[in-house]
């Protein structure tokens, strides 16, 4: 069963952090109601750690105690790099919640690349205890505009991946050059995939993904969940070349 997409646009991206926010808390009760040991969420980098480190805290009774944080993909730098993932979010994001320490997984940072994806890979097969794929409860991506998603960029070999669950690549054309990725196979088996996607540079990109066309398929159109939802959140300038129907919730919408 491939996943049913779901295209909300909203008048801002103000508008669509609450609403981020409350769909993350949502499927976290959702998880711990009907698993009860642990919810897991990978985060990407960019804008998302903006607009998650003001939103979530700003939940009502939001419990992170049972969280499990993972990471989407990652830069090979020192945590206190300003390109560091890891170190946003523990700045913006991790020091504002109740999410213990032990609970979020991140690279090692003094490993060379290969054996870094290694290492992470093994970390999260730890906490999923399985030597299989890891089920995420739920991905937050984001999109370049160039299409790719994660550190899967297009036209390169990892996109091709089946085999491991975290690659590393040592040539990513947007600097710096070594990192780590979820690959395929991982992002595709989550339970819930949420997209953002904001701002008008990204528009033309957006309809090639969620439109098709001409063109080579591009990373952020592999995402297609075999059993989980599909979401995409816009705001109004990213979504302004789409011709297809969309949903436009309004502001303090529950998805």
């Amino acid at each position: 069963m491939m996943s049913e997409r779901r295209v909300v646009v909203f008048s801002s991206a103000a508008e669509l952090g609450p609403t981020l926010a409350q769909l993350v808390s949502s499927r976290a009760e959702q998880a711990l109601s009907t698993d009860g040991s642990f919810f897991s969420l990978g985060l990407s980098g960019g804008s998302l750690v903006n607009i998650l480190g003001k939103e979530l805290p700003a939940v009502q009774n939001l419990d992170c105690s049972k969280w499990l944080i993972g990471f989407c993909d990652e830069r090979l730098v020192p945590f206190n790099d300003a390109e560091s993932t890891y170190g946003l979010y523990k700045s913006h994001l991790f020091s504002k919640i109740n999410i213990p320490e032990n609970a979020i997984l991140a690279i090692d940072p003094s490993l060379p690349v290969d054996a870094c994806a290694i290492d992470y890979a093994g970390k999260l097969s730890k906490a999923f205890s399985t030597e299989k794929i890891p089920v995420f409860d739920m991905l937050l991506l984001g999109m370049g505009p160039d299409g790719h998603t994660c550190s899967l960029f297009p036209n390169h070999p990892l996109l091709q991946e089946i085999q491991r669950t975290v690659a590393p690549i040592a040539d990513s054309p947007k600097p710096p050059p070594q990192r780590v990725t979820m690959t395929l196979p991982v992002v595709n088996a989550a339970r819930c995939v949420v997209f953002v996607s904001t701002g008008g540079s990204k528009a033309p990109v957006l309809k090639q993904v969620l439109e098709g066309g001409e063109g080579p398929v591009l990373p952020a159109s592999l995402v297609t969940p075999t059993q989980g939802e599909l979401f995409w959140l816009l705001d109004e300038p990213a979504a302004s070349s789409l011709a297809s129907p969309v949903e436009r919730p309004g502001p303090g919408a529950k998805l």
